[in-house]
């Protein structure tokens, strides 16, 4: 698992001061992304070798809204890891340690020029393997 903060900005807010709901989603895209590199994902590097990763589906649930200016955590873990495919269950606490939401989120490893399946680079994928055992 891995765990970052990030404070909420105005940016991320609607005319309430409430975070605007999709922005939830590039919270977690950000702790992804932090966490895939902890385990060795150089997305510039992947890309140069014609591997990027999508995401084919999200589900996602809103508990309690968060404001602007707090300071919220975003865990982060694997909960499934194939040969081309790997889910992260991700968590939203706020400033208090409540969670405010819960996101499952499917990805993919597709071939740049083919957008066709790849395999995840074996030592990606065997860092990840690591981190559900």
């Amino acid at each position: 698992m891995h765990s970052i903060e990030y404070r909420v900005y105005y940016e991320d807010t609607d005319a309430q001061g409430v975070v605007y709901y999709a922005n939830y989603l590039k919270f977690c895209e950000r702790a992804r992304t932090e966490y895939l590199r902890l385990l060795g994902y150089e997305q510039k590097e992947l890309m140069d070798i014609g591997v990027i990763f999508i995401v084919r589906k999200v589900i996602i649930e809103y508990l309690k809204p968060v404001n602007l200016d707090e300071l919220i955590k975003i865990d982060t873990r694997l909960n499934k890891v194939k040969k081309v495919s790997f889910n992260f269950l991700q968590t939203i606490y706020n400033s208090n340690l409540e969670k405010i939401c819960e996101a499952e989120v499917f990805c993919g490893s597709i071939n740049s020029a083919s957008k066709k399946p790849m395999l995840v680079p074996e030592k990606l994928l065997k860092n990840m393997t690591k981190e559900i055992s």
